[in-house]
Protein backbone atom coordinates (compact mmCIF):
# COMPACT_ATOMS: atom_id res chain seq x y z
CA UNK A 1 0.00 0.00 0.00
CA UNK A 2 0.94 3.51 -0.53
CA UNK A 3 1.00 5.19 2.73
CA UNK A 4 1.22 8.42 4.05
CA UNK A 5 2.65 9.48 7.55
CA UNK A 6 2.32 12.85 9.36
CA UNK A 7 5.09 13.85 11.98
CA UNK A 8 8.46 12.92 12.14
CA UNK A 9 9.11 12.82 15.94
CA UNK A 10 9.03 9.02 17.18
CA UNK A 11 5.64 7.62 16.45
CA UNK A 12 6.16 8.44 12.44
CA UNK A 13 9.54 7.07 11.93
CA UNK A 14 8.47 3.89 14.29
CA UNK A 15 5.78 3.48 11.75
CA UNK A 16 7.89 4.40 8.78
CA UNK A 17 10.39 1.50 9.83
CA UNK A 18 7.92 -1.17 10.00
CA UNK A 19 5.58 -0.15 7.31
CA UNK A 20 8.72 -0.23 5.19
CA UNK A 21 10.11 -3.01 6.39
CA UNK A 22 6.95 -4.76 5.55
CA UNK A 23 7.20 -3.66 1.50
CA UNK A 24 4.57 -0.58 1.47
CA UNK A 25 5.56 2.59 -0.35
CA UNK A 26 5.72 5.24 2.61
CA UNK A 27 6.05 9.01 2.71
CA UNK A 28 6.68 11.05 6.02
CA UNK A 29 5.57 14.88 6.09
CA UNK A 30 6.78 16.50 8.54
CA UNK A 31 6.68 20.73 9.26
CA UNK A 32 10.29 21.90 10.69
CA UNK A 33 12.98 22.12 8.37
CA UNK A 34 15.02 19.10 9.27
CA UNK A 35 15.07 16.46 12.79
CA UNK A 36 14.20 18.59 15.93
CA UNK A 37 17.28 19.23 17.89
CA UNK A 38 15.60 20.50 21.36
CA UNK A 39 13.24 18.53 23.89
CA UNK A 40 14.01 16.65 27.17
CA UNK A 41 15.15 13.32 27.87
CA UNK A 42 12.64 10.57 27.47
CA UNK A 43 12.44 7.05 28.94
CA UNK A 44 11.47 3.56 28.60
CA UNK A 45 10.10 1.17 31.98
CA UNK A 46 9.51 -2.00 31.83
CA UNK A 47 10.14 -4.81 29.24
CA UNK A 48 7.63 -4.49 27.10
CA UNK A 49 9.20 -1.16 25.53
CA UNK A 50 12.39 -2.08 25.43
CA UNK A 51 11.40 -5.46 23.84
CA UNK A 52 10.33 -3.84 21.35
CA UNK A 53 13.20 -1.33 20.75
CA UNK A 54 15.36 -4.72 20.27
CA UNK A 55 12.59 -6.31 17.91
CA UNK A 56 13.04 -3.11 15.56
CA UNK A 57 16.73 -3.13 15.64
CA UNK A 58 17.49 0.18 17.45
CA UNK A 59 18.04 -0.77 20.97
CA UNK A 60 21.97 -1.74 20.86
CA UNK A 61 22.30 2.08 19.26
CA UNK A 62 20.17 3.26 22.07
CA UNK A 63 22.05 1.70 24.78
CA UNK A 64 24.96 3.41 23.59
CA UNK A 65 23.38 6.91 24.05
CA UNK A 66 21.48 6.49 27.34
CA UNK A 67 22.09 9.02 29.67
CA UNK A 68 21.74 7.60 33.01
CA UNK A 69 19.34 9.90 34.16
CA UNK A 70 19.62 13.30 36.54
CA UNK A 71 19.00 13.10 40.21
CA UNK A 72 16.60 15.49 41.45
CA UNK A 73 17.14 18.25 43.82
CA UNK A 74 14.58 20.81 44.90
CA UNK A 75 16.27 23.78 46.31
CA UNK A 76 15.22 27.33 48.43
CA UNK A 77 16.02 30.40 47.03
CA UNK A 78 19.35 30.39 48.78
CA UNK A 79 20.33 26.70 47.03
CA UNK A 80 19.49 24.71 50.19
CA UNK A 81 18.69 21.38 49.37
CA UNK A 82 15.14 21.01 50.53
CA UNK A 83 14.51 17.33 49.05
CA UNK A 84 16.36 15.36 46.65
CA UNK A 85 14.88 12.57 44.30
CA UNK A 86 17.40 9.53 42.93
CA UNK A 87 18.13 9.47 38.87
CA UNK A 88 16.35 6.29 38.47
CA UNK A 89 12.90 8.28 39.90
CA UNK A 90 12.86 10.14 36.94
CA UNK A 91 15.19 8.20 34.56
CA UNK A 92 13.39 4.75 33.95
CA UNK A 93 15.18 1.03 32.26
CA UNK A 94 16.75 3.51 29.47
CA UNK A 95 16.89 6.91 29.04
CA UNK A 96 17.91 9.03 26.09
CA UNK A 97 17.35 12.16 24.66
CA UNK A 98 14.98 12.96 22.43
CA UNK A 99 16.87 14.60 20.00
CA UNK A 100 19.21 11.25 19.62
CA UNK A 101 15.92 9.23 20.00
CA UNK A 102 14.68 10.99 17.00
CA UNK A 103 17.80 10.77 14.96
CA UNK A 104 17.86 7.38 15.67
CA UNK A 105 14.76 6.01 14.43
CA UNK A 106 15.47 8.11 11.23
CA UNK A 107 18.78 6.33 10.67
CA UNK A 108 17.16 3.02 10.97
CA UNK A 109 13.33 4.25 9.06
CA UNK A 110 14.97 6.41 6.14
CA UNK A 111 16.05 3.59 3.62
CA UNK A 112 12.39 2.10 3.96
CA UNK A 113 10.79 5.14 3.61
CA UNK A 114 10.56 8.68 1.95
CA UNK A 115 11.11 12.22 4.32
CA UNK A 116 9.85 15.28 2.92
CA UNK A 117 10.52 17.98 5.69
CA UNK A 118 9.50 21.72 5.66
CA UNK A 119 5.84 20.61 4.58
CA UNK A 120 3.16 19.61 6.25
CA UNK A 121 -1.03 18.58 5.25
CA UNK A 122 -2.99 21.21 4.36
CA UNK A 123 -5.54 18.99 2.91
CA UNK A 124 -7.63 15.42 3.17
CA UNK A 125 -10.17 13.71 1.70
CA UNK A 126 -11.36 10.32 2.10
CA UNK A 127 -12.73 8.53 -0.49
CA UNK A 128 -14.00 4.78 0.12
CA UNK A 129 -10.55 3.37 -1.93
CA UNK A 130 -8.00 6.60 -0.85
CA UNK A 131 -7.03 9.66 0.65
CA UNK A 132 -6.81 12.52 -1.32
CA UNK A 133 -4.03 14.68 0.24
CA UNK A 134 -2.88 18.55 -0.65
CA UNK A 135 -0.05 19.90 1.21
CA UNK A 136 0.96 23.34 1.93
CA UNK A 137 3.67 23.68 -0.49
CA UNK A 138 0.85 22.58 -3.22
CA UNK A 139 1.91 19.37 -3.73
CA UNK A 140 -1.12 16.87 -4.15
CA UNK A 141 -1.29 13.53 -3.83
CA UNK A 142 -3.06 10.40 -3.62
CA UNK A 143 -2.65 7.51 -0.72
CA UNK A 144 -3.76 4.16 0.71
CA UNK A 145 -3.94 5.13 4.09
CA UNK A 146 -2.86 8.13 6.43
CA UNK A 147 -1.21 8.16 9.39
CA UNK A 148 -1.58 10.40 11.60
CA UNK A 149 1.90 10.18 13.79
CA UNK A 150 2.18 14.16 14.67
CA UNK A 151 1.58 14.49 18.38
CA UNK A 152 -0.91 16.45 20.83
CA UNK A 153 -1.30 19.40 18.35
CA UNK A 154 -1.86 16.79 15.19
CA UNK A 155 -3.05 18.23 12.26
CA UNK A 156 -4.82 14.69 10.88
CA UNK A 157 -6.93 14.92 13.68
CA UNK A 158 -7.75 18.24 13.35
CA UNK A 159 -8.74 17.74 9.71
CA UNK A 160 -10.19 14.90 9.34
CA UNK A 161 -11.56 14.75 12.92
CA UNK A 162 -15.05 16.48 13.77
CA UNK A 163 -15.09 18.49 17.11
CA UNK A 164 -17.69 16.80 18.90
CA UNK A 165 -15.59 13.37 18.59
CA UNK A 166 -12.48 14.82 20.12
CA UNK A 167 -11.94 16.12 24.29
CA UNK A 168 -8.67 17.75 24.40
CA UNK A 169 -8.22 18.73 28.09
CA UNK A 170 -5.91 21.14 29.52
CA UNK A 171 -4.54 20.32 32.62
CA UNK A 172 -3.90 23.84 33.78
CA UNK A 173 -0.58 23.80 33.41
CA UNK A 174 2.72 25.35 30.52
CA UNK A 175 5.98 24.08 30.34
CA UNK A 176 8.64 25.60 28.47
CA UNK A 177 12.93 24.84 27.80
CA UNK A 178 15.60 25.74 25.87
CA UNK A 179 19.37 25.84 26.06
CA UNK A 180 21.88 28.01 27.79
CA UNK A 181 25.36 28.36 28.09
CA UNK A 182 26.44 26.53 31.63
CA UNK A 183 28.10 29.70 32.94
CA UNK A 184 26.06 28.85 36.78
CA UNK A 185 29.21 25.45 36.04
CA UNK A 186 26.27 23.16 36.76
CA UNK A 187 27.02 19.51 36.81
CA UNK A 188 25.49 16.56 38.26
CA UNK A 189 22.14 16.91 39.49
CA UNK A 190 19.15 18.59 38.41
CA UNK A 191 18.58 21.62 40.22
CA UNK A 192 14.70 23.10 40.80
CA UNK A 193 13.55 25.71 42.09
CA UNK A 194 9.99 26.58 43.14
CA UNK A 195 7.37 29.14 44.64
CA UNK A 196 3.88 28.46 44.40
CA UNK A 197 2.83 27.48 40.60
CA UNK A 198 6.09 27.32 39.57
CA UNK A 199 8.90 25.93 38.75
CA UNK A 200 12.75 27.01 37.32
CA UNK A 201 14.87 24.00 36.74
CA UNK A 202 18.37 23.77 34.97
CA UNK A 203 20.78 20.82 34.31
CA UNK A 204 24.12 20.15 32.75
CA UNK A 205 23.55 19.46 28.92
CA UNK A 206 24.27 15.77 28.85
CA UNK A 207 26.63 15.91 25.15
CA UNK A 208 27.97 19.34 25.94
CA UNK A 209 29.03 20.51 29.81
CA UNK A 210 29.18 23.86 28.59
CA UNK A 211 25.92 24.35 28.02
CA UNK A 212 22.91 23.65 30.21
CA UNK A 213 19.45 23.22 29.49
CA UNK A 214 16.57 24.73 31.60
CA UNK A 215 13.01 23.59 32.29
CA UNK A 216 10.30 26.14 33.45
CA UNK A 217 6.51 25.07 34.36
CA UNK A 218 4.14 26.96 35.43
CA UNK A 219 0.09 26.92 36.45
CA UNK A 220 -2.26 28.88 34.15
CA UNK A 221 -5.52 28.95 32.19
CA UNK A 222 -5.83 28.09 28.51
CA UNK A 223 -3.60 30.43 27.01
CA UNK A 224 -4.10 31.94 23.10
CA UNK A 225 -0.65 31.95 21.41
CA UNK A 226 0.57 30.98 18.09
CA UNK A 227 2.67 28.14 18.08
CA UNK A 228 4.76 28.52 15.47
CA UNK A 229 5.62 31.89 16.72
CA UNK A 230 8.74 31.36 19.35
CA UNK A 231 9.12 35.51 20.19
CA UNK A 232 5.66 35.14 21.35
CA UNK A 233 5.51 31.62 23.56
CA UNK A 234 9.70 33.63 24.77
CA UNK A 235 7.24 36.45 25.87
CA UNK A 236 4.83 34.39 27.93
CA UNK A 237 7.64 32.63 29.57
CA UNK A 238 9.21 35.71 30.33
CA UNK A 239 5.95 37.32 31.65
CA UNK A 240 5.51 34.33 33.79
CA UNK A 241 9.04 34.16 35.84
CA UNK A 242 10.28 38.11 35.84
CA UNK A 243 11.05 38.92 39.12
CA UNK A 244 12.01 35.63 40.62
CA UNK A 245 14.88 35.05 42.21
CA UNK A 246 17.23 31.84 42.27
CA UNK A 247 19.20 31.60 39.13
CA UNK A 248 15.85 32.56 37.23
CA UNK A 249 17.18 36.13 35.94
CA UNK A 250 20.28 34.43 34.57
CA UNK A 251 18.88 31.76 32.64
CA UNK A 252 15.64 33.99 31.68
CA UNK A 253 18.90 36.16 29.82
CA UNK A 254 19.63 32.63 27.54
CA UNK A 255 15.72 33.14 26.26
CA UNK A 256 15.95 35.66 23.47
CA UNK A 257 18.84 34.01 21.59
CA UNK A 258 17.61 30.64 21.74
CA UNK A 259 16.70 29.61 18.26
CA UNK A 260 14.81 26.15 19.93
CA UNK A 261 12.42 26.54 22.27
CA UNK A 262 9.85 24.07 23.35
CA UNK A 263 6.78 25.32 24.97
CA UNK A 264 2.84 23.74 24.67
CA UNK A 265 0.33 22.90 27.58
CA UNK A 266 0.13 19.95 29.63
CA UNK A 267 -2.60 18.30 28.10
CA UNK A 268 -4.14 15.09 27.28
CA UNK A 269 -6.37 13.98 24.51
CA UNK A 270 -8.58 11.55 23.28
CA UNK A 271 -10.57 10.91 20.68
CA UNK A 272 -14.37 8.18 20.40
CA UNK A 273 -12.33 6.08 17.98
CA UNK A 274 -9.27 6.10 16.36
CA UNK A 275 -9.82 5.28 12.74
CA UNK A 276 -11.88 6.95 10.34
CA UNK A 277 -12.20 4.90 7.24
CA UNK A 278 -8.36 5.02 5.53
CA UNK A 279 -7.19 7.14 8.30
CA UNK A 280 -5.65 6.20 11.63
CA UNK A 281 -4.19 8.46 14.37
CA UNK A 282 -1.08 6.85 16.41
CA UNK A 283 0.46 8.06 19.79
CA UNK A 284 0.17 11.59 21.03
CA UNK A 285 -1.91 12.62 18.46
CA UNK A 286 -5.28 9.89 19.38
CA UNK A 287 -4.50 9.18 22.89
CA UNK A 288 -1.39 11.68 24.21
CA UNK A 289 -0.48 13.06 27.51
CA UNK A 290 2.05 15.79 27.22
CA UNK A 291 3.88 14.86 30.25
CA UNK A 292 4.04 11.67 33.03
CA UNK A 293 1.79 9.11 31.15
CA UNK A 294 4.93 6.81 29.38
CA UNK A 295 3.87 8.71 25.72
CA UNK A 296 7.42 7.92 24.63
CA UNK A 297 7.01 4.30 25.09
CA UNK A 298 3.15 4.12 24.06
CA UNK A 299 4.05 5.52 20.59
CA UNK A 300 6.64 3.03 19.96
CA UNK A 301 4.59 -0.23 20.94
CA UNK A 302 1.54 1.78 18.69
CA UNK A 303 3.81 1.68 15.79
CA UNK A 304 4.69 -1.80 16.20
CA UNK A 305 1.14 -2.98 16.82
CA UNK A 306 -0.55 -1.06 14.25
CA UNK A 307 2.13 -2.44 11.29
CA UNK A 308 2.14 -5.73 12.77
CA UNK A 309 -1.99 -6.10 12.62
CA UNK A 310 -1.59 -4.46 9.30
CA UNK A 311 0.91 -7.31 8.20
CA UNK A 312 -1.27 -10.30 9.31
CA UNK A 313 -4.86 -8.67 9.06
CA UNK A 314 -7.27 -9.40 6.22
CA UNK A 315 -7.96 -6.05 5.53
CA UNK A 316 -6.94 -2.39 6.87
CA UNK A 317 -9.88 -1.80 8.63
CA UNK A 318 -9.49 -5.13 10.49
CA UNK A 319 -6.01 -4.28 11.52
CA UNK A 320 -7.42 -0.66 13.04
CA UNK A 321 -10.13 -2.01 14.86
CA UNK A 322 -7.80 -4.67 16.51
CA UNK A 323 -5.02 -2.41 17.50
CA UNK A 324 -7.30 -0.08 18.95
CA UNK A 325 -8.85 -2.94 20.88
CA UNK A 326 -5.57 -4.33 21.77
CA UNK A 327 -4.13 -0.56 23.01
CA UNK A 328 -7.31 1.39 24.47
CA UNK A 329 -7.55 0.50 28.04
CA UNK A 330 -4.19 0.56 28.51
CA UNK A 331 -2.97 4.24 27.44
CA UNK A 332 -6.09 5.36 28.71
CA UNK A 333 -4.89 3.97 31.95
CA UNK A 334 -1.19 5.47 31.33
CA UNK A 335 -3.23 8.94 30.39
CA UNK A 336 -4.31 8.96 33.99
CA UNK A 337 -0.63 9.51 35.09
CA UNK A 338 -0.51 12.66 33.64
CA UNK A 339 0.11 14.87 36.79
CA UNK A 340 3.39 16.00 36.20
CA UNK A 341 2.01 19.86 36.71
CA UNK A 342 0.92 19.20 39.98
CA UNK A 343 3.98 17.62 41.13
CA UNK A 344 6.63 19.66 39.61
CA UNK A 345 5.06 22.94 40.52
CA UNK A 346 2.42 22.52 43.10
CA UNK A 347 -0.09 25.66 43.11
CA UNK A 348 0.20 25.89 47.09
CA UNK A 349 2.86 26.53 49.70
CA UNK A 350 1.30 23.71 51.37
CA UNK A 351 1.12 21.41 48.49
CA UNK A 352 5.07 22.38 47.80
CA UNK A 353 5.73 21.42 51.62
CA UNK A 354 3.76 18.12 51.54
CA UNK A 355 5.42 16.98 48.33
CA UNK A 356 8.49 17.45 49.65
CA UNK A 357 8.67 16.31 52.86
CA UNK A 358 6.22 12.80 51.54
CA UNK A 359 9.20 12.46 48.83
CA UNK A 360 12.04 12.83 50.70
CA UNK A 361 11.18 9.78 52.73
CA UNK A 362 12.66 6.91 50.90
CA UNK A 363 9.64 4.60 51.43
CA UNK A 364 7.23 6.86 49.53
CA UNK A 365 10.20 7.41 46.77
CA UNK A 366 9.95 3.87 45.88
CA UNK A 367 6.37 3.69 45.89
CA UNK A 368 6.45 6.27 43.22
CA UNK A 369 8.78 4.51 41.33
CA UNK A 370 6.81 1.17 41.53
CA UNK A 371 3.83 3.07 40.30
CA UNK A 372 5.31 4.00 37.39
CA UNK A 373 6.87 0.52 36.39
CA UNK A 374 3.09 -1.41 37.03
CA UNK A 375 1.84 1.29 34.71
CA UNK A 376 4.12 -0.10 31.84
CA UNK A 377 2.93 -3.49 32.75
CA UNK A 378 -0.57 -3.22 31.53
CA UNK A 379 0.29 -3.16 27.97
CA UNK A 380 -0.09 -6.66 26.14
CA UNK A 381 2.61 -7.15 23.53
CA UNK A 382 1.88 -9.42 21.02
CA UNK A 383 4.08 -11.77 19.00
CA UNK A 384 3.95 -10.85 15.24
CA UNK A 385 6.90 -13.35 14.40
CA UNK A 386 9.52 -10.99 13.82
CA UNK A 387 12.61 -12.18 12.88
CA UNK A 388 15.80 -9.92 11.67
CA UNK A 389 13.62 -7.42 12.22
CA UNK A 390 11.12 -7.56 10.01
CA UNK A 391 7.17 -9.47 10.06
CA UNK A 392 7.48 -12.86 8.48
CA UNK A 393 4.09 -15.05 7.98
CA UNK A 394 3.14 -17.50 10.36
Amino acid sequence: MKVLVSGASVAGPSVALWLGRAGHDVTVVEIAPALRQGGYAVDFRGEVFTTVLDRMGVLSDLRSLQTGGNAMRFVDVSGRQLMRLPAEFAGGDLEVLRADLSRVLYEHSHEQATYRFGDSIASLTEHADHVDVRFESGLEDTYDLVIGADGMHSVVRRLAWPKERVVERHLNYYVGGWEVPNTLGISGDSLMYNVPGKLASVSADRRDPALAQTLFVFKSEELAYNRRDLDQQKAILRAHFDGLGWHVPELLKGLPAATELYFDSISRVSVDRWSTNRIVLLGDAGYGATFGALGTGTAVVGAYVLAGELARAESFRVAFDRYEALLRKAVSTTQDGSRAGSFLAPATRFGLTARNRILDIPFFNNQMIKMAQKMSELIELPDYSVKEGKFVQE
